[in-house]
């Protein structure tokens, strides 16, 4: 099956030292960059050094040890070539919306590059598998291929698995309607067309992917956590400069903080006038 491109459509995987999106570091990356020219898809896989330990549980999982990773280099090294590689890509991977991309804007925001995720299409496709089908990638591969997984938790192989996951998806549902935790009907929802699958799989409830923001009842941005728990994002720290220099300056995601900035930046200016 082709994909229907109107830009670039970026596959990716994440291996990292644990489960933390702000501390963690990446140990493995993996991406296969499918073409809207449809010329045959790109590859890229590397191991990281990433200058911390791995944690016991997240080494039980990949099987990737500080002596692996020794001799590799840091994400600072590989940075410019990995963002040249993605380009202006949309992503999709596998559970890629709440730990695989806010990690990455993590690691490049630490080596001064601002990864934007805003004019991209983010197409989880666990996000789909669980609102379709609640299972692992493993059951996934197995549900909608027939195959059998090998070499888990190796970012390339399941990269791979991903993508036949994908197809798997857009041939088992075409046609197929959702219905929702309200039992309300909608028409099939996995289509070929990556604005609709993004629009499907993301939580449009939550600004950020750590949920520290969401928009309320009147679409305002509000935040979702803290002393000013529902209140307007913008209005709150334009007047408290104190409260907002914590937020930029403490352990929020990147994207908090490139979020922030500009609420904040376009509120002041609505002021002005």
């Amino acid at each position: 099956m082709e994909f229907k491109l109107d830009r670039d459509l970026c596959f990716f995987d994440l291996e990292a030292t644990g489960l933390n999106v702000v501390r963690d570091r990446i140990m493995q990356i993996a991406v296969i960059k499918y073409k809207k020219d449809g010329s045959e898809p790109e590859e890229l896989s590397m191991l990281i050094n990433p200058g911390i330990p791995v944690s016991q549980e997240a080494y039980e999982v990949h099987g990737i040890s500080p002596k692996d990773v020794a001799n590799k280099p840091t994400f600072q090294q590989v940075a410019d070539k990995i963002y040249e590689f993605i380009g202006n890509a949309d992503l999709a991977g596998y559970n890629s919306n709440r730990f695989d991309i806010p990690l990455l804007m993590e690691e490049f925001a630490r080596v001064g590059i601002e990864f934007d995720v805003s004019n991209r299409r983010l197409i989880d496709v666990q996000r789909i598998f669980y609102k379709m089908e609640p299972r692992t990638l493993k059951a996934a591969l197995k549900f909608y291929t027939g195959q059998d997984m090998e070499d888990a938790h190796d970012a390339l192989a399941d990269v791979k698995a991903t993508v036949d996951v994908f197809k798997g998806q857009l041939t088992k549902y075409d046609g197929v309607k959702y219905t929702d935790a309200d039992d309300k009907v909608h028409d099939p929802p996995i289509v070929n067309d990556m604005q609709a699958l993004h629009d499907f799989t993301n939580d449009n409830r939550f600004v950020d992917a750590t949920q520290k923001m969401k928009y309320d009842t009147q679409g305002r941005i509000v935040f979702n956590f803290g002393k000013y728990n529902g209140k307007e994002v913008a209005e709150i720290l334009s007047k408290d400069k104190q409260y907002y220099n914590w937020i930029l300056n403490k352990e929020f995601s990147s994207q908090v903080k490139q979020i922030v900035k500009k609420l904040v930046k376009d509120y002041e200016k609505q002021q002005r006038g």
